[in-house]
């Protein structure tokens, strides 16, 4: 349950972003509102990061887990309103990834408990691959009902995605406790980022997955504003890049 609901979960990112940035640059004719509505939550996630994410040991798994998909089934219905002013739609993306920052600390935390120590990487691995797979589906899925439909009912169909996600999660998952008693307050939050900050080879290890990752992600903000009608397949090549790397 855990791993079909994470394939929805990302099979729905990855079909609400193209459709959300289309939709964005279509009405402003603009690739950095356009870059910003797709990747918006990932930078929200680092304010998220900062002052929520205490909460991923101290919330329940699954609970965590169905509010989270939820929450991002709700905003997306939003979020395909028509005539959905420009400022509520970046606040309903920032309101997504505030929520979302909590889902990487809530379900690797729960793998880990799932499966063996000796196990838990080769999981990890497993699931990452997964992501290559549903982003592969997810972008060309989106970038063949962008030029048949339009991006609103893409939209709701990530919704429904979305739902899906929190219904396997509430209903195949079993309840477990918080992995660590008290409440998620932004000073245990602080007080646990000093001390992963504290040790040099951390940060370092950050920096090495950080800035990768961001000039990657920098060029793939531009693939609606470059090529609107291919921005699909150019993403689904990206993952599948992801993915046969994640294989080698």
């Amino acid at each position: 349950p855990l791993f079909l609901s994470s394939a929805a979960h990302t099979a729905a990112q990855t079909l609400t972003g193209l459709a959300l940035g289309t939709l964005v640059y279509d009405a402003t004719d603009s690739p950095l509102l356009s870059a910003l509505s797709m990747f918006g939550p990932s930078l929200a996630q680092v304010l998220g990061a900062t002052v929520l994410l205490s909460g991923a040991d101290r919330l329940s798994p699954r609970a965590t887990l169905t509010g989270i998909s939820a929450t991002f089934a709700l905003g997306t219905t939003v979020l395909a309103a028509p005539g959905l002013p420009l400022w509520s739609l970046f606040l309903v993306i920032l309101v997504q990834g505030l929520v979302a920052a909590l889902g990487g600390g809530v379900r690797w935390g729960l793998l880990h408990e799932l499966l063996p120590d000796d196990r838990y990487l080769p999981g990890r691995s497993v699931f990452n691959m997964m992501s290559g797979l549903t982003q592969i589906a997810g972008y060309a899925t989106g970038g063949a009902l962008l030029t048949t439909l339009a991006p609103r009912p893409t939209l709701l169909l990530g919704a429904v995605l979305y739902l899906v996600a929190a219904a396997v999660t509430r209903l195949g998952l079993t309840p477990r406790p918080p992995r660590t008693e008290g409440r998620p307050t932004p000073a245990e939050t602080w007080r646990t980022n000093r001390v992963l900050w504290s040790s040099r080879p951390r940060r370092l290890t950050y920096l090495g997955l950080w800035l990768p990752n961001g000039l990657v992600v920098g060029c793939e903000s531009l693939f609606v504003s470059y090529e609107p009608g291919a921005a699909g397949t150019l993403f689904a090549c990206a993952a599948l890049g992801m993915l046969a790397g994640d294989l080698t």
